[in-house]
């Protein structure tokens, strides 16, 4: 309950300051280009706050938080004076109406540039996109992927860390192939291709890296003992540091999480190891200690095993300068708005599944995950949402902005308008195609949280 509580809160807060980013697109150049702004409202529905300032506008917040409007002074629905023709929308050159229609998404789109220069200047707590564990028979085994190479690009996308995989591998959903630029542990670059012509992804149960068989880098633990803690059951028993662990109880044990495992089960019993020490073979009984969580009791041995050392500079904070930082947040909203128009493609061309539209609920699990993570990831999935809602207003739908873009296009180069009539019947099936969208969004979100 409390989860939900804290999703619907993050998602009414990152979805009000989208909406409000890019209405106040519209509203700030509709005003700059001297018409008449009658509304501005952020949420639809009977509005919960409002205010009318100096310049005429009423401000409100609508109670349902699902979008929001600019409404501007229009003869084709307002009883317009002659006084103030000059400052409806419908008597602006196709050049001023193009500019306030399109200042929407751009809006969204700046506001990503902005909201990544802020995290870079935070700085992004991360670890370098390095190969762990290669699963036999994969995709990634198959290209002849290497434990503790790092994965420098995928594609055109620059991966330095695992969220940049991950984006330059959804890119290629859909894809016959995708060619990874890798360091290997000599230092040397190469270049390796996946084969992504059987590739399944199921985003709901794992990560794109995951399905070709690539695991996150993880260091080796030892069954060799590096430390043992002062009085603890271990060193009362007389392990000692250095001793290698080769059997429990009489069982062979060569992983550190199996006998991590043995350990826990076995509180407060005596448990007999065989370990190598000075080039020999001793047995050492050790009355497993007990030690409380919120669970349960589990035993307690009180040691360190020797664990591979993490490679230079595997953990770091990807934080750039002032100037830096937006270059780098522009850079970075390029990219995004490349990735998302070729997703946008390849739902069309039927390449990437229907199934993958995400609707309300997936997005304030979103958000609740991210903000719950902390600010930057906070700031992550907001810039990411801002540039996906900028493209997919720039649809060419007549309902969405891109379809008014698209009928002023049509109406610079004919030199009269698109008809009233024609308009409307777009407008109709716009509307259709547009609500069937966010149907089977939300049918999918339904699907994956009630299963």
């Amino acid at each position: 309950m409390i989860d939900a509580v804290w999703y619907f809160f993050s998602f009414v807060v990152t979805l009000g300051i989208l909406v409000a980013f890019h209405e106040f697109g519209h509203f700030w150049v509709a005003r700059r280009c001297g018409v008449k702004v009658l509304t501005f409202s952020v949420g639809f529905g009977r509005p919960l706050w409002k205010r009318q300032g100096k310049d005429g506008t009423v401000y409100q917040l609508g109670i349902i938080p699902l979008g929001g409007y600019v409404r501007m002074l229009d003869e084709r629905i307002d009883e317009v004076t002659e006084d103030n023709r000059d400052v409806s929308f419908n008597a602006q050159s196709v050049y001023k109406r193009f500019a306030i229609v399109a200042a929407g998404p751009i809006a969204n789109f700046v506001l990503a540039v902005g909201v990544l220069w802020l995290m870079f200047g935070i700085g992004v707590p991360t670890v370098k996109p390095i190969i762990g564990k290669i699963e036999q028979g994969s995709i990634a085994a198959e290209a002849g992927l290497e434990r503790g190479s790092e994965i420098l690009s995928v594609d055109d996308v620059e991966a330095y860390d695992w969220q940049q995989v991950q984006l330059g591998l959804m890119s290629a959903i859909g894809d016959d192939k995708a060619v990874l630029t890798l360091r290997t542990q000599a230092g040397n670059e190469v270049q390796r291709t996946l084969d992504l012509t059987g590739w399944q992804f199921n985003p709901e149960t794992e990560s794109t890296f995951g399905s070709l068989g690539i695991a996150v880098y993880q260091p080796e633990v030892y069954t060799e003992l590096s430390q043992i803690e002062s009085g603890s059951p271990a060193d009362v028993g007389g392990l000692r540091k250095g001793d290698k662990i080769t059997h429990i109880d009489g069982k062979s044990v060569d992983d550190w999480g199996k006998i991590r495992e043995i350990i826990a089960q076995s509180a407060g019993q005596e448990v007999v190891f065989t370990v190598q020490r000075s080039g020999g073979e001793r047995q050492v009984s050790v009355e497993i200690g007990e030690r409380e969580t919120q669970n349960a009791v589990i035993g307690y041995l009180g040691v360190v095993p020797v664990t591979e050392p993490l490679p230079d500079n595997y953990v770091f904070t990807h934080q750039y300068g002032f100037f830096s930082g937006l270059v780098n947040g522009a850079e970075k909203t390029w990219e995004l708005m490349v990735v998302s128009v070729k997703m946008i493609g390849k739902l069309l061309t039927g390449d990437v599944s229907v199934k993958n539209l995400a609707g309300p609920l997936s997005i304030a699990e979103g958000a609740g995950v991210s903000a719950s993570n902390g600010f930057v990831y906070f700031l992550s999935f907001l810039a990411l949402l801002s540039v996906n809602l900028g493209i997919i207003n720039l649809l060419p739908l007549p309902v969405l902005d891109g379809g008014h873009l698209m009928f002023y296009s049509i109406e610079w180069v004919r030199g009269k308008p698109v008809s009233e009539r024609v308009q409307d019947v777009c407008y109709r099936i716009g509307g259709v195609l547009v609500f069937a969208l966010m149907a089977l969004a939300i049918s999918n979100d339904i699907a994956r949280f009630a299963f």
